[in-house]
């Protein structure tokens, strides 16, 4: 790719976009805000070994937990347009009780689905999205779970930017799949070369999205 389409590209990103917040939870056919754990306000997290990078800095209490079936499409929808130039990607975290009464602590998460880069022009799979959807892995067990989603921003090498955002669902079904699991913070380094890039020159010719390969049963 030619460097000029990535400046454009670039100056696109900086001059549209916005810091940004997840707020909308799509599950099946409901939609739903009061099943996300609000954000606070719509800066990014800056640490990925932060307890933060969980489900945001401090965020609300979310005051419902949605039912959605196993096989289902599970995602959010954002407050604007997703502009920023980064790979996103969706976990879910196996609540050891309930939901509502889970931080995210421990090896209990596993990621579902990524979005990562394209070439011939260089640019991200999320880019201009508001919103990001997959299904249900059908192997996944039933329970309440804490669904995550994470977009990182690249636009200032060196620096990336977490915009996430956790919401409370149970899954139905009879999914007898058994993931690999993660911690967060934990499930990736600060030194990744996924966050670590500098998108702007050279132009990557390969990328790799951080943190676990998804599970899809």
């Amino acid at each position: 790719m030619k460097l000029s389409g990535l400046v454009a590209l670039v100056a696109l990103a900086h001059g549209a976009s916005a810091h940004y917040i997840w707020t909308t939870l799509i599950a099946g056919s409901t939609t739903s805000t009061a099943a996300v754990r609000q954000p606070v306000n719509n800066s990014p997290v800056t640490s990925v070994t932060s307890n933060d990078i969980r489900c945001n800095v401090n965020p609300g209490a979310a005051t419902e937990t949605v039912s959605v079936a196993s096989g289902s499409t599970i995602g959010f929808k954002l407050d604007n347009t997703l502009y920023h130039l980064g790979p996103a990607a969706i976990y879910l975290g196996k609540a050891p009780s309930t939901a509502a009464s889970w931080d995210g602590s421990g090896a209990n998460w596993f990621k579902i689905a990524e979005w990562g880069a394209t070439f011939n022009p260089f640019s991200f799979s999320d880019f201009n999205a508001n919103q990001l959807t997959t299904t249900i892995p059908a192997a996944t067990p039933p329970g309440e779970y804490l669904v995550r989603i994470e977009q990182d921003a690249l636009h200032v090498a060196g620096a990336p930017q977490f915009y996430v955002s956790c919401a409370q669902i149970k899954i139905t079904g009879s999914g007898s799949g058994n993931p690999s699991k993660v911690s967060i913070p934990g499930y990736v380094s600060a030194s990744d070369p996924g966050l670590t890039v500098n998108i702007y020159y050279p132009v990557p010719t390969a990328y790799t999205v951080p943190g676990p390969r998804p599970w899809r049963g």
